[in-house]
């Protein structure tokens, strides 16, 4: 804008002006007759796109470590959930696994148990302990049967091992027990190896019985087995009872007296078998053997184990020829005579 008064501008002056919008338009117009005939452009954007691509990423470098952060951490509380989970689903596996385990062993132990009568026919009923008598000096436990499910005094009592007992007090829905090894228990039993009868006697100790009074001539020795003789009828022939683990002279120096180690589990499982007196189990053990009988009203138990006698048919009778049967002879009329 020219103000009044002023003088007019020069060409010169104006024509210096124009000068660099000239080199401009110049400049522009090669640029583009350069870039249509080299495409020149593209070249030069990828160039500046190289050069300015570290800046991007720095000015993004905020949000993509806030966006890494916020995966993290979503990602580690997640694992951090999931972990929590997965030990707990393990503690209750593991726990599912120790009762399934538990329920093998009680299930191991019940057929060990139920096994512990075969080859008898002999009819059983498993009783609980439900208690075990603390006083080291008494061999007793309390079972959960008791005269309302048929427990008599006097039943003889038995577990996978063998002998076990016997029922010395039995109540209305309870009993009490006597082990084989309380110090008041006698038992009849026989050397398997040699047949010889002898008498165990508990030792008030767990792991010991004491069979006094052998004969110095007797052939005992160390592992043979002892089992239960059946005299007296009490105890039912062939259960185990112990082996001989010591032998030597007793205090006397007339007899030899031997300790054995009971057969019977007395410190472990917690059921146990009550043989039933003069019952015959049917249903388990071996068949029958020939001539097989039942036990007779008061007969001793033990006679029901073994077979009876087979007594050999009678031989058949000599075929002889059929004689006639005699004739009746009439009475005579005469006196004194016959005709």
């Amino acid at each position: 804008m020219i103000h009044p008064g002023a003088p007019a501008p020069k060409l010169a002056d104006a024509a210096a002006g124009s000068l660099p919008l000239l080199a401009c338009i110049t400049l522009s117009a090669l640029l583009m007759v350069a870039d249509h005939r080299g495409d020149l452009s593209p070249r030069v954007r990828a160039t500046l796109s190289t050069l300015v691509e570290p800046v991007w990423q720095v000015a993004a470098m905020p949000s993509t470590v806030a966006h890494w952060a916020a995966t993290r951490l979503h990602r580690q509380g997640a694992l951090s959930e999931e972990n929590v989970a997965l030990r707990r689903e393990l503690q209750l596996r593991d726990a599912q696994l120790a009762r399934l385990e538990a329920v093998a062993r009680e299930n191991a132990r019940l057929r060990d148990l139920l096994g512990g009568k075969a080859g008898y026919r002999l009819a059983v009923q498993m009783a609980g302990i439900v208690d075990v008598d603390l006083d080291p000096w008494r061999q007793r436990v309390r079972l959960d049967l008791g005269a309302a499910d048929g427990v008599a005094v006097g039943q003889a009592m038995i577990d996978a091992g063998g002998m076990l007992g016997q029922v010395v007090q039995v109540s209305e829905h309870g009993a009490t027990a006597l082990l084989v090894t309380d110090a008041s228990h006698a038992v009849p039993v026989q050397v398997v190896r040699t047949g010889l009868r002898l008498v165990a006697v508990g030792t008030g100790r767990p792991d010991a019985l004491r069979v006094p009074n052998i004969p110095r001539s007797a052939d005992v020795r160390v592992g043979d087995l002892l089992v239960t003789s059946g005299i007296g009828g009490r105890f039912p022939a062939g259960f185990a009872v112990g082996a001989i683990a010591e032998v030597g002279p007793d205090e006397s120096r007339l007899f030899l007296e031997a300790t054995a180690a009971p057969a019977a589990r007395l410190d472990r499982g917690r059921e146990v078998l009550l043989v039933m007196r003069g019952a015959v189990d049917a249903g388990v053990g071996p068949p029958e053997p020939s001539g097989y009988r039942d036990p007779a009203p008061g007969e001793p138990l033990r006679d029901s184990l073994v077979p009876a006698p087979s007594v050999p048919p009678p031989a058949p009778a000599a075929a002889t020829s059929p004689t006639p049967p005699a004739q009746p002879t009439a009475p005579s009329d005469r006196p004194g005579g016959a005709t």
